[in-house]
């Protein structure tokens, strides 16, 4: 998965993504002990978790599926959620803008 076709680099979270075929997204949190305690932990994936809840519907406008993976950085922990989500929704505009660009260059083949 790491090694898949898109991945964004973001201060607060780093954000793989890859198209898949089952009908539904899969997402998956990574939170290294270098984040801190598991109560820091715990917030940095409960922050990744809900941006996420509020940006999927920007992914799956298309009617394509994806697995993500997010990883967890130092600031996560303590950033808000909004800072997460404006993060997620860059990444979902540039995966949708990616697909477009794509689709029309299949249809001019």
């Amino acid at each position: 998965m790491y090694a898949a076709k898109k991945s964004f680099v973001y201060p607060s979270v780093v954000v793989y993504i890859k198209q898949n075929g089952v009908g539904f997204n899969r997402i998956g949190i990574t939170v290294s002990k270098k984040i801190g305690c598991a109560v820091k932990r715990n917030r940095a994936k409960r922050v990744i978790l809900e941006a996420f809840r509020q940006t999927e519907n920007l992914l799956t406008a298309k009617g394509k599926t994806y697995d993500i993976v997010f990883v967890a950085r130092g600031r996560t922990a303590r950033c808000k959620m909004n800072e997460v989500a404006e993060y997620l929704k860059k990444a979902f505009n540039s995966v949708n803008a990616d697909n477009g660009a794509n689709n029309k260059q299949l249809k001019n083949k």
